[in-house]
């Protein structure tokens, strides 16, 4: 069978990573395809994954650049896949895809786990045979997606329980970037700001970093988003803030710190399938999934930077861990009629 993957965004790159060694294992010959955005190539040539950049990258912040970018990029992946004879395909919040695949007679499933990014969802549900969704999303948010409950598939728990399933951290990381194992370990990932769903101001992520940067006994690491905000980070010259230049192994890294402050969500649910105390300051409106994980206690929203728990704290209990050849049964279910 040939299987067309589409990864279009840094933690997608995660997401496929143990399905498509499934894949492999199973005898599918697997085609992936991808844009130059955030650390997505980055990503994909530090996890082996052979890949084609088909279209343009990143539209930018605004609806009209991203209009552009929509339109070229589905011009492009038609172009490519048109003669590939694929039998079914793939993508997790990259809506380019079931465009093309709907175009192109290809049935193909559209996951993701945050429900408000709408303009995207909405045209990635209405073209894909299947949605693939955790449980914690209410069909009534879906309806309104154009998923309806007769193309939904639906999976317990997070989908980082899934992909780091069987993890284990490489301390090796640490000493990479030079970080005191004697201090407070946080890592910090920036907002989304490029995002339609993310247009707030985040005032209370930039007195996250000022604590973090300037607090003796801590060290933060930052995982920018993008070149800029590596650059605005730099210059803010805060002698705690430790700025990767290139992609790193972030699971490690999570897996071995003391907190995580996260302003998008994907940060922050590994930090709960990881067993590590992670707080969110994510400026827009909560999906379905953070709702329930803050109303467990699995994740804090932290509302000022002097609420930050800075403290050393003992090895995770051994996390939850699920397999992933349920998210893959559940993709395949496109090829059912």
């Amino acid at each position: 069978m040939r299987v067309w993957v589409d990864v279009s965004n840094s933690p997608q790159v995660l997401f496929f990573r143990p399905l498509l060694r499934l894949l492999e294992e199973r005898g599918h010959d697997v085609e992936v395809t991808t844009r130059e955005y955030a650390q997505t190539l980055e990503l994909l040539a530090l996890h082996g994954i052979a890949n084609r950049v088909v279209g343009p990258g990143h539209g930018g912040a605004g609806a009209w650049g991203k209009g552009r970018a929509l339109a070229g990029r589905v011009r492009g992946l038609r172009s490519f896949a048109k003669d590939r004879a694929y039998d079914v395909a793939f993508s997790h919040a990259s809506h380019e895809l079931p465009l093309v695949a709907r175009s192109l007679r290809i049935p193909s499933a559209y996951a993701f786990d945050y429900e408000f990014a709408r303009l995207q969802h909405t045209l990635g549900c209405t073209a894909a045979r299947r949605v693939v969704v955790p449980d914690a999303i209410p069909q009534a948010r879906l309806d309104r997606l154009g998923a309806r409950a007769g193309k939904v598939r639906r999976f317990p728990g997070l989908e980082e329980e899934y992909y780091l399933s069987g993890f284990e951290p490489d301390s090796s990381v640490l000493g990479r970037l030079g970080l005191d194992p004697r201090k407070v370990l946080a890592v910090v990932r920036t907002p989304p700001d490029v995002s339609l769903y993310h247009r707030h101001g985040n005032e209370l992520f930039a007195d996250v970093l000022r604590r973090l940067g300037t607090a003796p006994d801590a060290q933060a690491v930052v995982l920018p988003r993008t070149g800029d905000q590596r650059e605005a980070i730099r210059l803010l010259a805060l002698p705690g803030l430790v700025v990767p230049e290139h992609a790193v192994d972030a699971q490690s890294l999570v897996a071995l710190s003391d907190l995580v402050v996260s302003a998008g969500g994907t940060m922050n649910r590994e930090a709960v399938a990881l067993g590590v105390p992670v707080y969110t300051t994510f400026a827009g409106r909560l999906g379905s999934v953070d709702e329930g994980l803050i109303a467990d206690g699995r994740l804090r929203l932290l509302r000022r930077a002097g609420d930050l728990e800075l403290v050393k704290r003992p090895p995770p209990s051994r996390p939850v861990q699920r397999d992933p050849a349920l998210l893959l049964e559940l993709l395949l279910s496109a090829l059912d009629t």
